[in-house]
């Protein structure tokens, strides 16, 4: 198996600067990684560094707290496409989801959906360390009912991250035609192993080399 084409090799921090975006990309060149994930204001920078490679551009949509409005996570997915995305990963409404308010959730992830249908795989990112298990599964079956491709744990920027236990439940949830993308606190090649096992197909992480290295890192996402 190689560990490297299932992750997305990532920087999200607000005070990213553009050096570290070049590293970011050229790190993802030599080690063959999946996409870079960068803020969308880095989209563009980072499809013209990744031009002719097969590294593909993933970014963040109504991150990391998912509480814009639906038209705006729409307008922020088809400018990001615009500029190079073929990955977007986008934040649900949870306010509207702890609300039990499931027809905006719904709304706000077809919003994405469909404004990337044929132009960009779309992650729907439900912050599991903010939901119960009933509402997991209730954001996974919406984010299928909705056309999304991947169904991910977190945005590594809230109270936890991904566990073996929400990957088992959310590969469940979603059966096997769907992605399943694990980020927030993935380390170490030990990590990634467990939650390959336990049903992702996808990885997020910051400590992308020191995974395919295995070592250990002490990165936060």
């Amino acid at each position: 198996m190689n560990i490297a084409k299932m992750i997305d090799h990532t920087l999200l921090k607000a005070d990213t600067k553009q050096e570290q975006i070049e590293k970011l990309c050229e790190e993802a060149k030599e080690f063959k990684f999946a996409s870079v994930c960068v803020n969308p204001a880095w989209v563009k920078l980072s499809s013209e560094l990744l031009a002719g490679t097969d590294v593909k551009v993933c970014t963040v949509i109504g991150f990391p707290l998912g509480a814009n409005s639906s038209e705006v996570k729409a307008y922020e997915t088809r400018n990001a496409i615009e500029n190079g995305a073929t990955e977007v990963d986008m934040v649900i409404n949870i306010g509207a989801l702890k609300s039990a308010d499931l027809t905006l959730v719904a709304k706000d992830i077809h919003s994405v959906v469909e404004a990337a249908a044929g132009k960009a795989l779309t992650k729907v990112i439900i912050e599991t360390c903010l939901l119960t298990d009933e509402e997991k599964v209730t954001a996974c079956e919406l984010s299928v009912k909705s056309g999304a491709d991947y169904v991910k744990t977190s945005t590594g920027f809230s109270t936890g991250g991904a566990t073996v236990e929400d990957i088992k439940l959310m590969r469940k949830t979603v059966g096997p035609d769907i992605g399943v993308k694990a980020s927030g606190g993935v380390r170490s090649a030990e990590d990634v192993q467990k939650l390959i096992d336990a049903g992702a197909t996808r990885i997020g992480a910051s400590s992308g080399i020191a995974i395919v290295q295995g070592l250990t890192s002490d990165s936060d996402y």
